[in-house]
């Protein structure tokens, strides 16, 4: 068992309400900053003194959904989390709303949700409204959590009108939409979206973002829509939608050269979402294309990085596959001690909870 597997995170560290009902806004959480075995804290706050003029952060402008809707199957009460739209050859074998990788899961009581295997096959789910949802298959053979569904309306209006945010048992209550917005979230004209929050851009507020621009930090959007992400699950992401733009291609390239030369920013990811939309566009020699469609790409430790040389991140569980990422990033026991030092300093977990800024250890400020 590595350091990493051998941590627990104790139930008291869950971050359970967000930032601004603990303190003065959504930028008052702590942040660790890695360099190698070097590991400082700091408050979010202080960002901007931490990057330098050049710097280049990419951000996931994909928006949250409000995911969760509530269902039955004859007398049993579910709660459906829709995660990701079929498309392709797929998507044509349903018709009306068309076919979703959903999870479904059982009421607590609590007002959250507790794991339920997926289906039966065929079974025919009522969903608020009028409309059905029918099972069909899992989605990875063999794992019973998410499972194509046929839905006979459409979803995105489904989750408009009786939808709410995914949340978790470790949180305190259900919060509004609007507080899983990031300050990058921009709706698409399909209703597409993030099934959970990229978390990691949420203590970012609009002051903040103009005081790094001010300093000459440069943002680039990628969009990658996260599917469902159950914190009682730690298997491999499933494969999710992406988007890289012509222009962020050009502005990372040109960072990129800029750096080759002596004089360029440092290109950091926020979030592991935009870790993976970036290196799914980008070439073994480091150079990043425009590109659009469908990603299964996990980044490990032995496919390393291409692109991406720092993340700013949230805490993940010692268990969670995010983690191969963060070590393909940081490396195994540069990230084990910054763990062990985030536990020590009680930084609080989950998507409300302090964030992580991986940097190069080569790099001096």
């Amino acid at each position: 068992m590595s350091v990493l597997e051998a941590l627990r995170v104790p139930d008291g560290l869950s971050a359970r309400v967000p930032a601004e009902e603990r303190g003065t806004g959504r930028d008052d959480v702590r942040l660790m900053v890695s360099r190698g075995s070097a590991v400082t804290h700091h408050a979010f706050r202080a960002l901007p003194g931490l990057l330098r003029a050049g710097d280049v952060l990419a951000v996931n402008t994909s928006a949250t959904l409000p995911a969760a809707v509530n269902a039955r199957l004859g007398g049993e009460r579910l709660v459906v989390h829709f995660s990701t739209r079929a498309d392709g050859e797929r998507a044509g074998t349903a018709s009306g709303g068309g076919l979703w990788a959903v999870e479904l899961r059982s009421p607590d009581g609590a007002g959250s949700t507790l794991p339920r295997a997926g289906g039966p096959a065929g079974a025919r789910i009522r969903l608020p409204g009028g409309g059905l949802l029918v099972p069909r298959e899992p989605l990875v053979e063999g794992s019973p959590r998410l499972w194509w569904a046929a839905v006979s309306v459409d979803v995105p209006g489904l989750m408009a009108r009786y939808g709410r945010p995914i949340r978790y048992g470790y949180t305190e209550r259900d919060q509004p939409l609007s507080v899983y917005q990031t300050v990058f979230a921009l709706p698409e004209p399909d209703g597409a979206g993030s099934a959970e929050m990229p978390s990691a851009a949420r203590p970012f507020t609009e002051p903040l973002v103009a005081e790094l621009v001010r300093r000459g930090v440069q943002f680039a959007p990628v969009t990658l829509h996260t599917g469902v992400a159950s914190s009682e699950a730690h298997e491999p992401p499933y494969p999710e939608r992406f988007e890289v733009p012509a222009a962020t291609a050009w502005l990372l390239n040109a960072a990129r050269a800029r750096r080759r030369a002596g004089g360029g920013g440092r290109i950091v990811a926020v979030g592991t979402t935009a870790v993976r939309a970036l290196e799914s566009a980008t070439d073994p020699d480091g150079t990043v294309r425009p590109a659009a469609g469908w990603t299964d790409l996990v980044v490990t430790p032995a496919r390393g990085v291409r692109v991406v040389e720092g993340l700013l991140t949230g805490l993940h569980e010692p268990a969670a596959s995010h983690l191969l990422m963060l070590a393909a990033i940081a490396g195994r026991e540069a990230l084990a001690r910054s763990y062990t030092e985030a536990l020590r300093r009680l930084y609080l977990w989950h998507e409300f909870g302090d964030v992580h800024l991986i940097l190069p250890d080569q790099d001096t400020h």
